[in-house]
């Protein structure tokens, strides 16, 4: 035993979202009974690179006797582990991923409410991150509106409340490649004026990793542009922004 930095979790904040595990390049996270664990000690360089991924603040890095980090070790046990388990097990216990239903108990008037026909509002295309180039000419002065693509589905009054007025751009922070997010982002800071930029993302927690990666974008851009943040709920409603944690 050796007194080095290693990290700590703090199961009261920990919500089990998984972004940690992915984070981690020794694999010495996994998710355990809907928890980060840290799997051995000794697979733990100490040097904290999971900390910026908890949306919770639950992995800080303290200073304790534990084993020495053995990297030979650490690389043995990932290779012998399939990735598809990895995968598995963060999307398991990820709570965008638990199962629900709502129920939605609607007067005969409120239907034809919300079937009524409108017009959309969308004034480009393609509107997938992936598929955007970042020299478009429509982000040229234009005010830029940056959703999870769960939040048009999720949010009945997204055209006039969000998009009107703003280009749009879609993606899912979970389930695509970020470094591709915040390179391409970064590119469209870059080379085009943003007048401002709007980030709308889902409640749960990993979803937030959408607001990150734009901040970060912003930053390695090196201009600076008015952010703002909306966040819509599971069933719907829209929730105040809020600090991150």
């Amino acid at each position: 035993m050796v007194l080095r930095s290693i990290i700590r979790i703090d199961e009261e904040r920990c919500t089990g979202c998984g972004l940690c595990v992915p984070a981690c390049a020794e694999g010495a996270l996994r998710i355990v009974d809907g928890k980060a664990k840290l799997i051995s000690d000794k697979y733990c360089d100490g040097l904290g690179a999971c900390l910026g991924e908890c949306p919770y603040g639950a992995i800080t890095i303290e200073k304790r006797k534990a084993e020495e980090f053995d990297a030979a070790e650490h690389l043995k046990t990932k290779q012998s582990v399939p990735a598809v388990r990895h995968v598995q097990s963060i999307h398991q216990s990820c709570q965008s991923a638990e199962v629900m239903h709502f129920e939605r108990n609607l007067t005969e008037k409120e239907s034809v409410s919300i079937l009524e026909k409108k017009e959309s509002t969308l004034s480009q295309w393609p509107v997938q991150l992936t598929l955007l180039s970042p020299n478009a000419p429509f982000f040229e002065d234009a005010d830029l509106l940056i959703a999870a693509d769960c939040v048009p589905f999720a949010y009945a009054n997204f055209h006039n409340d969000f998009l009107k007025g703003r280009i749009l751009v879609i993606g899912c922070p979970k389930l695509d490649d970020d470094t591709l997010y915040k390179e391409k982002l970064t590119a469209i800071f870059k080379r085009s004026n943003i007048r401002s930029v709007t980030v709308v993302n889902m409640e749960v927690p990993c979803c937030f990793g959408l607001y990150r990666l734009v901040k970060e974008a912003l930053n390695s851009s090196g201009k600076v542009i008015p952010l703002r943040q909306g966040i819509v709920g599971i069933k719907g409603g829209k929730i105040s922004p809020h600090k991150q944690p």
